[in-house]
């Protein structure tokens, strides 16, 4: 039986970018279906009890870089702590990090592993300083990493991918999540990065039940 793992997120999240490789293993050794769910974060978070970065007080600001900082050491990932293409105050175009992941279930809408392409998608705007709310950006990041970029550019504002991008917002809304990542198994959540250690001890539980 496959198991199907869900992953809501959003492509500016510095954590979703943290998890892709150790989230890929785990889908690899555990043969999981993925699914990613990329959702309208500044949507739904307000309503679940999350506080987005720029509405957070300057304390907390300056604690979440230092977070990022950290894990950004231990796990041995290169991390552009303010990246100059992610908006910390006043945001001129509402939709800048909804395009990449538009991208993203253009791609899984293809029946194409999308994983790889949503991790060069993090990876390019947290450790690159590349802009991935321009189209020229993300045809280029998913050229190189084995995609047809026009292809799925032009798939972005398709209105089956708008409507499923809806309707994972909605899910998201739905059952709580105010976060991200936030992985879902069999009903289960799991916030954060740094809960894929439960997700797998589930996983366990589930393949070797007493």
């Amino acid at each position: 039986m496959t198991i199907q793992l869900d992953c809501y997120y959003s492509l500016s999240s510095p954590w979703a970018y943290f998890a892709g490789p150790k989230l890929q293993d785990i889908v690899r050794r555990h043969r999981l279906a993925l699914v990613l769910k990329p959702y309208d974060f500044q949507a739904v978070v307000p309503k679940t009890g999350g506080v987005p970065i720029r509405t957070r007080p300057e304390p907390r600001r300056r604690y979440h870089d230092l977070e990022l900082a950290r894990w950004s050491d231990y796990l041995g990932m290169p991390m552009v702590i303010q990246p100059k293409h992610y908006p910390r105050h006043a945001v001129a175009d509402p939709n800048w990090n909804k395009y990449a992941g538009w991208m993203v279930i253009a791609a899984q809408r293809q029946g194409l592993d999308a994983s790889v392409l949503s991790h060069a998608l993090l990876r390019a705007l947290w450790a690159e300083e590349r802009d991935t709310a321009q189209p020229d950006v993300r045809i280029a990041i998913a050229d190189e990493n084995g995609y047809d970029g026009q292809a799925l550019h032009a798939l972005e504002r398709d209105a089956a991918t708008l409507a499923q991008y809806q309707a994972y917002t909605d899910e998201a809304e739905r059952i709580g999540v105010f976060g991200a990542p936030t992985f879902v198994l069999q009903g289960e959540l799991f916030w954060g990065q740094d809960r894929l250690d439960f997700v797998e001890r589930a996983l366990g539980r589930l393949r070797s039940p007493r």
